[in-house]
């Protein structure tokens, strides 16, 4: 499902499941760390195939959840590939095509930087039906959008567009071909990329916050198993 290639100092780094609309299990969180992980290029570009960048935890893994450790477990889960792409000694640049929901938005939000086609739509739409988006999104929206927006963006669901997202700080550009952004940052020096990165990226302790979000989705995923399966066969 995570496919790699790579072009210069650019690793691209794709979400390959486009009929679940990039949707990520277990396995392939793990398969996303470890192609972050294992990059040493200048920069890593992560993108969605087909039409959608990403559409989050696939809810199929989510509904088989059957208590809160394992809800907790998934939600630390996916918070560890979030910090694996914070972490990264690469600049990681999101290129986002068409949708991304819950988890897509979170793997979006822990980039260094988020490029936007015209089509992307971001949304977290987990209040929607009981739920909300725990790899570490409650932690990194409000810093990069402010509260005020972030609280729109969470309790209500409803989706922005680019131009809306572009407002707000969620992407920092909107054009047709993300990848050149991806290019342009691979074009300057490595070593002051790297260091870059690490100055700008330099900040207060945030995992003790990221255990009370992955606590709380823990909760509402036990409580709410039956809808979720439910909603599941109504998508099928």
């Amino acid at each position: 499902m995570i496919e790699t290639e790579v072009e210069g100092d650019v690793r691209t780094v794709r979400l390959g499941r486009p009929e679940r609309r990039n949707a990520l299990t277990p396995a392939a969180l793990d398969d996303l760390a470890a192609a972050i992980d294992d990059a040493d290029e200048t920069v890593v570009y992560l993108t969605g195939a087909g039409s959608a960048f990403c559409a989050g935890a696939d809810l199929d893994a989510v509904a088989e959840l059957d208590d809160e450790n394992q809800a907790r477990d998934f939600a630390r889960r996916g918070q560890r590939v979030a910090r694996t792409i914070e972490t990264a000694e690469s600049a990681v640049v999101a290129g986002i095509d068409g949708a991304a929901r819950g988890g897509g938005v979170e793997l979006a939000l822990a980039c260094d930087v988020r490029v936007a086609t015209p089509a992307a739509t971001f949304a977290e739409p987990g209040v929607t039906f009981g739920l909300f988006g725990a790899w570490g999104g409650t932690v990194r929206l409000p810093e990069i959008v402010g509260r005020g927006d972030a609280m729109d963006l969470a309790l209500s669901g409803r989706a922005l567009d680019a131009d809306d997202a572009l407002r707000t700080g969620l992407v920092s550009r909107v054009i047709e071909e993300p990848r050149t952004v991806a290019a342009e940052i691979a074009g300057n020096d490595a070593a002051a990329v790297r260091a870059v990165k690490r100055r700008l990226r330099d900040d207060a302790d945030r995992e003790a916050r990221e255990r009370r979000e992955a606590d709380a989705f823990a909760k509402l995923v036990v409580e709410r198993a039956d809808d979720l399966r439910a909603r599941r066969r109504e998508e099928e």
